[in-house]
């Protein structure tokens, strides 16, 4: 470079950021790093803390370190309140799960609880399954079992995961949970003995109780050696009455500490003179667990008791403090200090930051003080109080994240609690953390004859099926909350459900049950009058027909949408059809440029630029309405029309600004379409350095959702091998 003039001459090589002031000559090259990948999701280590008193079970550890080096899948079970949940987390965090020794499963320790004598029934593998696909980065998993189960084998067949599957019901439960590969270890826990896992190779290991020097331990360790020490007698009668089951010495123990002043003898005599047993919770003969959960639960304050009981009422499996504060009907705060107080007395187990759950037996517990000391009234209203706040928190969460969509009127009551998130992202996070408590309160809802409810909060939960493609959650909300909308009486609520619904059965590939239930919408609105609804079942049956390829009876949809739509005054929907009407020519332009022969370009210029204007028109109208996401729709098709077009450095901009967007909005798997379209129109251009980096990312998000996109795009990246493929 001239210090004088600034010049730069000869065959000057440029790399990263540079500012020239003034004139450049010569053959000039610059070079830009490429984009980072995306970033990997964190390795899951969901395994359970263990509490400090955890005592004795030397002989059962060493047990499991022997039947671990025998296979890849083992069976504990026990009596309900035995201990194995805390057992094998102490030992999968020990021996097997890292600490202290190297980590024999660096790819991560997964947890369900498989809530086997749950009230509300087990949980099903699909629910399980799509837990474990997400926490190891699958955004969108299939609908249905056997595509899930399909997944999560491909997924963990070459991972080292120790999965631990908690509280199973029976061993077909278990089973489609069970990882692939042969790095990976699996500890199924249940009441039952699963002995039809055997046929699966398991193992298994039977947890009995403690003896009675172990549960002295126990309980000294939660009192105190002192205190112990003072009526070493009664302790022993109280471990002794306990009958070796860990839960009831934690309670008990969880009692006298709440006591201080209170003399374990008084503890042995309540133990010995209580007569009220819960029979269903009698476990070989022992009814400690009944006498050690009334007296824990006599001891609480009134709040927490309160609170102890309503949260027994409630369908969900895990608890928050704005879920307490609903039930109770009071501030954060104060179902904060109940929920404490209930942790503390070990009723309440703390899983995570704000989570909580209860222990099987204590739920049933809960929920029979409930029915003797609350009356009818006040349950039904802790129950209608839960679900007006799950129908309310995801309204607002809806509103949100779809402005410009029409949200139909709603009948709860507000709770006048705040939402629980400040932006999109937050509003996005919190229905994909309580999607099933949603779904919960709207099976709830449906129960009690709150039909209303229950169509309402499927139709809240939109967004969260629209950005996260749950296609098995969002099928069964759609088919519960289409029967509550028929039960109420609700005309446009039903439709509304067959529209909403058809969206989840064609993204699920299920085209023509999507179809079925267009053509009943639409013949619906029209029996109604109903021009808007009319127009949205037309808009669905041409997606679905172009996705049956039949463009012809797709366009004649389509357009037919548009004239309904533009007739009665509703743009967004007109600029949503003609999106779908620029795939279309976009389709024909590929199908003209693949029928012209290897010299022909991979797509016809003049059916490009009709898709150009198609585009064009939409993402104007969208952006009219206020509804940036679905512009950023258009806007990553406009990008891909404009390069096939000719417009290549155009359309690259266009898709660039349409993957951020997705990217803010945390919509990941239109974030891979835009990479995976910026790739092909490279692709097109003869860049195959970018096709390739634009591929490469969208891979790695697409990996989140699904094995069809994952097979395209590795297809795609293969094609590039070969010279002259067309993208």
């Amino acid at each position: 470079m001239d210090p004088q003039g600034n010049a730069i001459g000869g065959g000057a090589r440029i790399d990263g950021p540079s500012v020239q002031a003034r004139d450049v000559h010569g053959g000039i090259h610059l070079h830009t790093s490429p984009a980072p990948p995306p970033a990997r999701p964190p390795v899951p280590r969901q395994l359970l803390p263990v509490s400090a008193h955890f005592t004795d079970r030397k002989r059962d550890l060493a047990a499991l370190d022997e039947l671990a080096a025998a296979a890849p899948l083992i069976v504990v079970s026990g009596p309900a309140g035995v201990g194995k949940t805390a057992l094998v987390s102490r030992w999968l965090r020990g021996t097997a799960g890292g600490e202290g020794g190297g980590d024999r499963f660096p790819d991560g320790h997964l947890y369900a609880d498989l809530r086997g004598h749950s009230p509300d029934g087990p949980a099903p593998p699909t629910e399980v399954l799509g837990q474990f696909l997400r926490a190891l980065g699958v955004g969108q998993v299939p609908a249905e079992l056997a595509e899930q189960t399909a997944l999560w084998r491909s997924v963990t067949a070459g991972l080292r995961l120790a999965v631990m599957l908690d509280n199973a019901y029976t061993a077909a439960q278990a089973r489609p949970l069970l990882p692939g590969g042969e790095g990976s270890l699996a500890v199924v826990t249940s009441r039952a003995r699963l002995t039809g896992l055997r046929t699966d190779g398991a193992v298994f290991h039977q947890l009995g109780l403690l003896d009675r020097e172990a549960a002295v331990e126990l309980l000294t360790r939660g009192i105190g050696r002192e205190r112990f020490e003072r009526d070493e007698a009664a302790a022993g009668k109280v471990a002794e009455l306990c009958g070796g089951l860990p839960l009831a010495v934690c309670l008990a123990s969880a009692r006298l500490a709440s006591r201080p002043r209170q003399p374990v003898r008084a503890m042995a005599d309540a133990l010995a003179r209580d007569q009220t047993r819960l029979a269903v919770l009698t476990i070989e003969g022992e009814k400690a667990v009944q006498s050690a959960l009334d007296g824990s639960y006599a001891v609480l304050d009134e709040d927490a008791a309160r609170l102890y009981r309503r949260l027994g009422l409630l369908p969900m499996p895990v608890f928050d403090t704005c879920l307490a504060a609903a039930a109770c009907a009071v501030p954060p705060e104060e179902a904060d200090r109940a929920l404490d107080a209930l942790v503390e007395a070990n009723l309440l187990e703390d899983i995570g930051p704000d989570t909580f759950r209860f222990h099987d037996l204590v739920r049933l517990h809960a929920r029979e003080r409930a029915t003797a000391d609350e009356s009818e009234r006040t349950r039904e209203e802790t129950l209608r109080r839960v679900v007006d706040w799950h129908l309310a928190t995801a309204t607002e969460a809806q509103r949100r994240l779809t402005p410009a969509q029409l949200v139909m009127d709603r009948d709860h009551v507000p709770p006048g609690l705040p939402a629980p998130f400040e932006d999109d992202a937050g509003a996005l996070a919190w229905l994909d953390a309580h999607r099933t408590g949603l779904m919960a309160a709207a099976r709830c809802a449906a129960e009690h004859g709150w039909d209303g409810r229950a169509w309402q909060l499927v139709d809240a939960m939109l967004p969260l099926f629209l950005r996260l493609r749950p296609y098995d959650l969002w099928i069964e909300a759609h088919e519960l909350g289409l029967s509550a909308a028929r039960r109420a009486g609700h005309p446009a609520a039903e439709r509304q459900m067959l529209n909403s619904g058809a969206i989840g059965l064609r993204g699920a590939g299920r085209t023509a049950d999507a179809i079925s239930w267009y053509e009943r919408s639409l013949a619906a609105a029209r029996a109604a009058g109903d021009a808007r609804d009319e127009g949205q079942a037309l808009h669905g049956l041409g997606g679905c027909w172009r996705d049956a390829g039949r463009p012809r009876e797709a366009v004649r949809h389509l357009e037919a949408a548009i004239e309904v739509w533009e007739r009665c005054g509703y743009p967004r929907g007109a600029a949503l059809a003609r999106i779908i009407l620029g795939e279309i020519a976009l389709d024909a332009a590929s199908a003209a440029g693949s029928d012209a022969g290897s010299d022909a370009g991979p797509d016809d210029a003049s059916g490009a630029a009709r898709a150009v204007r198609y585009f064009e028109r939409a993402q104007a109208g969208l952006l009219a309405v206020g509804d940036p996401y679905d512009a950023a729709r258009a806007q990553a098709f406009l990008g891909y029309a404009h390069a096939l077009a000719g417009a290549y450095e155009t359309g690259q901009a266009e898709l660039s600004r349409a993957e951020r967007t997705f990217a803010a909005a945390g919509a990941v798997q239109w974030q891979a379409r835009a990479l995976e379209l910026s790739g092909r129109a490279a692709q097109a251009h003869a860049d195959a350095e970018t096709a390739r980096r634009r591929y490469e990312a969208s891979l790695a998000l697409y990996t989140a959702a699904g094995a069809r996109d994952v097979d395209r795009l590795r297809q795609r990246l293969d094609g590039l091998e070969q010279a002259g493929d067309t993208p």
